[in-house]
């Protein structure tokens, strides 16, 4: 069987990270990385144990970005994990640059490097927060165990904000801030269709405060996936959430939360 000449590249890539020889090695120590601060130590668990080593976040000031910002600092409130962060200039197309590449070849921000499972890589925000799910939630602070049904649940709020809520408010943002001409049956296509999935949310929080999760809810990946679009909303020239006022609640609830306020402000 022929070699993998891409994985053949990204093997090199993450020896070099070991070796320290790579810009993604280098980025521990270099001036762009900023470490996540002392590891707090309530509530360690098996799998952040002292000896574990703070994982690599490559991101941006992003929707996407920081749904993983949000996570790792719940994280590292609840197990004291700590993670460090490499912030990615998308205006010089860093993410384009080879080195980027060999960690996702889409060229897209966030991806994780797992240092404790020998440099596992992982893109896409929604994989990302599945991941950190799987391997560090131990005690399910933030999810539930794949055999329960409210899983399946918080699986779908996911893929509705993954395939709906971001990739329609990225076009209203682009076409609304960003497109060299002025198409106005573009903006107002995606701000409608932004506004009608607002009234989907709104909809599932009219009897219950989170969007997975038995009863009132549970806090989960399933909010964190969706609450930094939603939370940008002015971006795109919504300016209030007030004709979504269960919307509206649900964004200030998580806005109390302080992971979640630290999260936002990443890088």
């Amino acid at each position: 069987m022929l070699a993998n000449p891409a994985s053949g590249r990204l093997a090199a890539v993450l020896r070099s990270i070991q070796s320290g020889t790579s810009p993604l090695g280098a980025a521990a120590h270099s001036p762009n990385v900023i470490a996540s601060g002392a590891r707090g130590r309530r509530g360690m668990s098996l799998a952040t144990n002292p000896a574990a080593q703070p994982l690599m976040l490559y991101t941006a000031g992003t929707p996407n970005g920081r749904k993983v910002s949000i996570m790792l600092e719940e994280l590292k409130a609840m197990y004291g994990l700590d993670y460090d962060v490499h912030p990615i200039n998308l205006g010089a197309n860093e993410q384009k640059e080879p080195w980027f590449l060999a960690l996702n070849p889409n060229g897209r921000i966030p991806a994780l490097v797992d240092r404790n499972r020998k440099d596992f890589v992982v893109f896409e925000s929604a994989a990302i927060l599945l991941y950190l799910a799987q391997r560090y939630d131990t005690q399910r602070k933030f999810g539930f165990e794949p055999s329960e049904d409210e899983y399946s649940r918080m699986i779908q709020w996911m893929f509705f904000a993954h395939g709906g809520i971001g990739p329609m408010q990225g076009q209203l943002n682009h076409f609304a801030r960003f497109a060299p001409v002025d198409i106005p049956y573009a903006k107002a296509r995606y701000l409608d269709e932004t506004k009608r999935l607002y009234g989907v949310l709104d909809i599932r929080l009219s009897d219950r405060d989170w969007l997975a999760g038995p009863d009132n809810g549970t806090y989960s990946i399933a909010d964190m996936n969706a609450l930094p679009w939603v939370f940008g909303h002015q971006f795109g020239g919504i300016e209030t959430l007030d004709e979504w006022l269960n919307v509206k609640a649900w964004v200030e609830r998580c806005s109390q939360r302080p992971a979640v306020r630290a999260g936002l402000q990443v890088p």
